[in-house]
């Protein structure tokens, strides 16, 4: 069915032609505080689940990968969620969840002299806040994209990926002195409180309706973004790795401080997301994608091969660096393939590969740890090269000029975005002209092939 986009403020003018930034702050400040709740546990979960409850690291790598296999199953869900019901009813649910996640935080550590029960319920907790984190990320997501329109998808993954992480750079130094002056029951009541001081916000939050109540179906929208999805799903275990186990390959080799890792990786992916977050809209997202994989693959070599926390540091610094575009510039690829009327369902599906990676790779990695964490970083940097080749293929039908799977003929154009009557368009359409016969419409002229340019 031909229709409308809401998201394109082709109903209501909401989306803002230009892409100023501006209009997403208030979406920016929320998932900032939002995402302290992960970013305060990120550097003391291991250690709490290892040295305070006394468990292996394959049950770390569990209880950490728990949050994204919650994720991995809620995420579709998350995303037709969005579309049926707004951005705003996505984000209040999954605060209202991460609510339950903090109070069995504090649940766990009520029975922590019994490890076995406290590691049970701390994993139903990570689990609970992966269905959390997937109905606020993707409602952000959408709300981005309608705001700013599909021809910014790219830069909306920027500067929602920067705010993420930004909480991710300040949360793990504020987790660990928490950490060590309270003890995990302090970063549990934080959890349970962050979500409500986020929710005021929501509601004073520029309102966008529902994006269609038409589905172009799972499985079209699957088919559109799996291969830009495998390539962020075998990216994202340099990711996991780093999350999971730098905390304990600084306490094993005796590097201080070990928060230190995580805020430099941080602090690199903002730095790769504010300096260079508008280049898969205006270059391609294969392209950035590749070569920024190839940047993380280099760092997670030199974790794997440091001699010195300095080394390290400096791995840590280019995973980040690298892995910062992965995902907005394979997402640029994934958008532009799936049907307009579902970009929500289409951000949850790209997503969910990553949540995927990440639940399966991190009690993977925790085995492989079991011998050592030095290996850990050799297996990533091998996977994460896996994840170039994804790219690679991508560029090159890309430059052939092979269509994606959504048709962009298929969107009705706003009345704003082109230089033509309708009648040409309709014109144009029927005689199965280009896209290029819509002079003026710089989304469409970015959906041919990235040659182009």
């Amino acid at each position: 069915m031909i229709q409308n986009d809401n998201a394109d403020g082709a109903a209501t003018g909401t989306a803002i032609p230009d892409g100023s930034a501006a209009v997403l702050m208030p979406i920016i400040a929320m998932v900032f505080i939002a995402y302290l709740v992960i970013g305060l546990a990120m550097p003391v979960l291991p250690l709490h689940v290892h040295l305070d409850l006394g468990l292996g690291t394959f049950v770390v790598g569990l209880v950490s990968g728990g949050q994204f296999a919650a994720s991995f199953f809620s995420r579709m869900w998350a995303g037709h969620y969005a579309d049926q019901n707004g951005p705003r009813p996505a984000i209040v649910a999954g605060l209202l969840v991460a609510v339950a996640s903090g109070l069995l935080y504090v649940l766990s550590v009520g029975v922590a002299a019994s490890p076995v029960i406290s590691v049970s319920i701390l994993l139903l907790g990570r689990a609970v806040l992966g269905i959390a984190e997937s109905f606020i990320i993707t409602g952000a997501l959408s709300w981005g994209l309608a705001l700013m329109g599909p021809q910014n998808t790219g830069k909306v993954m920027s500067f929602v990926g920067t705010a993420l992480y930004a909480a991710f750079a300040i949360g793990a130094p504020a987790g660990t002195a928490l950490y060590m002056r309270f003890g995990f029951v302090a970063i549990a009541i934080a959890a349970t409180l962050i979500p409500l001081v986020v929710l005021p916000l929501v509601a004073i939050m520029r309102p966008v309706p529902a994006t269609s109540h038409a589905s172009a179906g799972l499985i079209k929208v699957a088919g559109a973004v799996w291969l830009p999805g495998l390539g962020v799903a075998l990216s994202g275990v340099g990711f996991g790795a780093i999350v999971t186990f730098i905390g304990l390959l600084f306490a094993q080799r005796g590097w201080t401080p070990a928060w230190l890792a995580f805020t430099s990786l941080s602090v690199a992916f903002i730095a790769g997301r504010a300096l260079f977050g508008h280049l898969p809209d205006r270059i391609g997202g294969a392209k950035i994608a590749l070569v920024c994989i190839l940047i993380e693959a280099l760092g997670q070599a030199l974790i794997w091969l440091a001699p010195s926390s300095t080394v390290a540091l400096v791995g840590v610094i280019l995973s980040g660096l690298g892995y910062s575009l992965v995902y907005p510039g394979l997402g640029v690829e994934a958008i532009r393939r799936a049907p307009p009327q579902n970009r929500g369902l289409a951000m949850g599906a790209y997503t969910v590969c990553l949540d995927l990676s990440l639940g399966v790779a991190s009690p993977a990695l925790g085995l492989i740890a079991g011998r050592g964490l030095g290996p850990v970083y050799l297996a990533s940097t091998l996977v994460v090269l896996g994840s170039a080749l994804i790219a690679l293929r991508l560029l090159m039908a890309s430059e052939a000029g092979i269509r994606p799977v959504s048709d962009p003929r298929q969107e009705i154009p706003h009345a704003t975005s082109y230089d033509i009557s309708d009648h040409d368009h309709r014109v144009a359409v029927a005689a199965g002209d280009t896209i290029d016969a819509c002079r003026g419409d710089h989304h469409h002229d970015r959906i041919k092939a990235d040659a182009d340019l």
